[in-house]
């Protein structure tokens, strides 16, 4: 297979000039020439640019691309396992940031706090009111505590819709992975105990790695919270806190 300049370029969407500019600095060299002079890629140019384009998406500098991709032992399968990894976490990034911003829509709407009932209507009859007193006397004192109250204060409707289909959205994943077998110390499973961790930051308080541990140990030894987190999926509670506990582990907090 030999392919122009013109053709790679509308293959991998980049422009010629692109192409021209690899070329140049050493990054992408054609494997052969037309006999007019005009570059020949191969397949495994395709392959190689394949790889630039990956690191150019995670925002790699051409120089570092150019280091990584010269270093005689540069190996393609760990390459693209690495760059795997690190789109994963950009994605947990960028889905944190897609839900600020739906926050920041919402709350230029309506301001006005949820009434209790409202609050018990949208969460599968959970009542605030009931729980409070308890939650006062356990963890009033704490810094989370305190910041959660101040923040939930000022939530409208939609700011408690979004906050709700986050988290179902978050435990339903945990069901999928747990139902598909995968282990809770998994890549998978650790990923989305840590989109639960950034839910719990972004829309309540500071949540720590350890602190988050010690919240899905509640979630077994409270029966209430089994319970309630058992409703999407028997067993979701243990297999949370199995892949939170290995969340934070990976944080370095174990």
């Amino acid at each position: 297979m030999a392919l122009t300049v013109k053709q790679v370029a509308s293959i991998a969407g980049v422009s010629v000039r692109t192409l021209h500019h690899y070329d140049e600095i050493g990054l992408l060299r054609p494997s052969g020439r037309s006999s007019a002079g005009y570059r020949l890629y191969s397949e495994a140019d395709l392959s190689r640019l394949q790889q630039v384009l990956f690191f150019r998406a995670l925002e790699f500098p051409l120089q570092e691309i150019c280091r990584l991709m010269r270093d005689p032992e540069f190996d393609i399968g760990a390459s693209l396992r690495m760059q795997r990894q690190l789109l994963r976490e950009k994605a947990v990034r960028l889905q944190s940031l897609l839900v600020a911003v739906d926050a920041a829509l919402a709350r230029l709407g309506d301001e006005r706090p949820m009434t209790n009932d409202e609050m018990k209507q949208m969460f599968d009859g959970f009542d605030p009111s009931v729980h409070e007193a308890e939650a006062q006397q356990r963890w009033g004192e704490t810094e989370a505590y305190q910041e959660s109250k101040r923040r939930a204060a000022t939530y409208g409707k939609r700011e408690w819709e979004a906050i709700k289909l986050e988290a179902d959205a978050t435990f339903a994943r945990l069901a999928e992975l747990m139902k598909a077998g995968v282990a809770p110390d998994a890549a998978d499973a650790m990923d989305a105990a840590e989109a639960h961790r950034q839910h719990l930051e972004r829309w309540f308080y500071p949540c720590s790695p350890a602190f988050h541990r010690g919240l899905g140990q509640l979630y077994v030894d409270d029966p209430r919270f089994t319970a309630n987190i058992d409703k999407t999926s028997p067993g979701l509670a243990a297999y949370a806190a199995a892949a939170i506990t290995a969340n934070a582990g990976r944080a370095g907090s174990a």
